[in-house]
């Protein structure tokens, strides 16, 4: 999953995420959430990540100008099964941000860190939070797992 905490975008200041408002997969909707995606067959996560950001966003980015931030395991939750998480940080990028999938997403919006929306996607919020502490790692067991809200 290509995630960039702050979203592949650099924030307004250091303190933000750049989220995404869910809709039309049946996954989440009305949930926000970084741009993100899957890997690929044949991909390299980061390659995954800049093609993601130039989706969802419209933005283009320099390998080298973006680091991971965190990682996380999520144990089956529901039908898309166990999930690796790779969290991005960009702070450089070129192009606009412009909401290219307006099928997909409702709304983009730069949020403070500690003014996250009640409906951040879960696995998300916990990203955000281990980030903002100086944690590199976390998992999320069957104990932790709230059930996608769109079923």
């Amino acid at each position: 999953m290509a995630n960039p905490i702050g979203s592949a975008s650099s924030p307004p200041c250091d303190k933000t995420v750049c989220a995404c408002g869910r809709k039309g997969s049946g996954y989440y909707d009305g949930w926000y959430s970084v741009p993100a995606g899957h890997v690929e067959a044949g991909e390299l996560s980061i390659d995954a990540l800049l093609r993601e950001t130039k989706e969802e966003l419209g933005i283009t980015l320099d390998k080298d100008d973006v680091r991971l931030v965190h990682t996380m395991y999520r144990t089956k939750h529901d039908e898309t099964g166990d999930r690796a998480d790779l969290f991005f940080e960009a702070t450089k990028w070129t192009g606009e941000i412009t909401n290219t999938e307006p099928h997909k997403c409702d709304d983009i919006q730069w949020f403070p860190l500690d003014a996250l929306p009640e409906n951040m996607m879960h696995h998300v919020r916990v990203a955000i939070k281990s980030v903002e502490h100086g944690v590199a790692y976390s998992e999320l067991g069957l104990d932790r797992i709230v059930r996608n809200p769109s079923i």
